[in-house]
């Protein structure tokens, strides 16, 4: 496996040197690629890299085929495999696509729902026609525990985030960009009083005052500087932070707001005119898999299947039950997705004197 992290403002072209020619092992249990899958495939993805290394290295073992990987955020390979179109170089993006967005990128992926798209919970089964769902992501806070008690802070939730102290130690993504951002963006205004309340924009204006014109362009850098003791609190989403957890870090605790945190399932789809389409559809069934889901289950720690055969493991990571989770209306946001992103920009902009 390659992988390479390339920014879409600075992006260059594809490496066209052939791959190895590893040997093809018997596909796993539950996928349902067959025939010839070709020795090549490239994957545009928002994951974390324990993440990358157990799907990707278990799919290239199952199957012959050499990766190459190119990390970004959601909206730098949305804009990417968009200004590809016609000559595309990538032929998966894995990450960054969930169920809140609705038919807003179908022009640019190929019709494609997996067999195994029928083993799945009900509530994750494919939805549009073209994404396919392998996981559950809940957005949450990350503290860094040294931090706020020199602060004397106590944070359980977003209402805690507008207390002054906190002014200026406050770090989100950008929700027009990046998925995690967007997702708190709704659930904020899902919890704080609803989607369409004046009292959710509100509260949402009072967060980017005491923000004080800090934002980040990546998401995975809201949790790496919570960590490093650059900010107190992040805006973030349970993978990453997660991740640091069970990596060792010793100063962060992840936060589930008490007023409701929103899960919602993630995934891949096949760009369209793939070059390496039999390849591409093989990876998206191997996700779904028992087999690929158990393995990330059992190597991560962290991991909410949407297998129905694959079990829960809380080791790091809570159930459902032990946390306040709301259910979002993914026809409302998918058909008012600009203009909440509009808003959210507008007002960013008159609050922080910053676009």
């Amino acid at each position: 496996m390659r992988r390479k992290l390339i920014a879409f403002m600075a992006m260059v072209a594809l490496c066209g040197a052939a791959f190895g020619q590893g040997s093809k092992e018997t596909a796993s249990e539950g996928t349902a690629a067959s025939g010839d899958l070709g020795k090549k495939l490239v994957v545009y993805s928002t994951q974390t890299d324990p993440d990358i290394e157990v799907v990707v290295g278990g799919f290239e073992k199952t199957y012959g085929i050499d990766v190459e990987v190119i990390n970004g955020s959601a909206g730098e390979l949305r804009s990417r495999i968009a200004s590809e179109a016609g000559n595309p170089q990538a032929d998966v993006m894995w990450g960054g696509l969930s169920q809140s967005d609705g038919n807003a990128y179908a022009d640019l992926f190929e019709p494609y729902v997996s067999p195994l798209n029928e083993e799945l919970y009900e509530e994750y089964r494919s939805d549009n026609g073209f994404y396919n769902y392998p996981n559950v992501q809940l957005v949450n806070l990350i503290v860094n525990t040294d931090l706020a008690a020199k602060l004397g802070v106590e944070i359980n939730g977003y209402e805690d985030l507008l207390d002054p102290r906190l002014k200026g130690k406050i770090i989100c993504a950008d929700p027009t960009s990046s998925s995690s951002a967007w997702r708190h963006l709704t659930t904020m205004l899902l919890v704080m009083g609803g989607y369409d309340s004046q009292a959710s924009w509100d509260y949402i204006e009072k967060l980017m005052a005491n923000m004080d014109g800090i934002m980040s362009g990546s998401s995975s850098y809201c949790y790496k500087s919570v960590a490093d003791g650059e900010y107190v609190v992040g805006l973030s989403y349970e993978d990453g932070d997660a991740q640091l957890v069970v990596q060792g870090a010793p100063n962060i605790k992840l936060v589930y707001m008490k007023e409701g945190t929103t899960g919602c399932a993630f995934g891949g789809a096949v760009v369209k005119g793939a070059k390496h389409m039999a390849a591409a559809k093989a990876f998206i069934d191997y996700m779904l898999s028992v087999k690929c889901q158990e393995e990330r289950n059992a190597k991560l720690h962290i991991f909410r299947s949407t297998n129905k055969k694959v079990a829960f493991d809380a080791t790091y990571i809570p159930s459902y039950d032990s946390i306040v989770v709301k259910h979002e209306d993914y026809a409302y946001l998918a058909a008012h997705k600009q203009e909440i992103k509009d808003r959210w920009t507008s007002s960013w902009s008159r609050i922080t004197g910053r676009k």
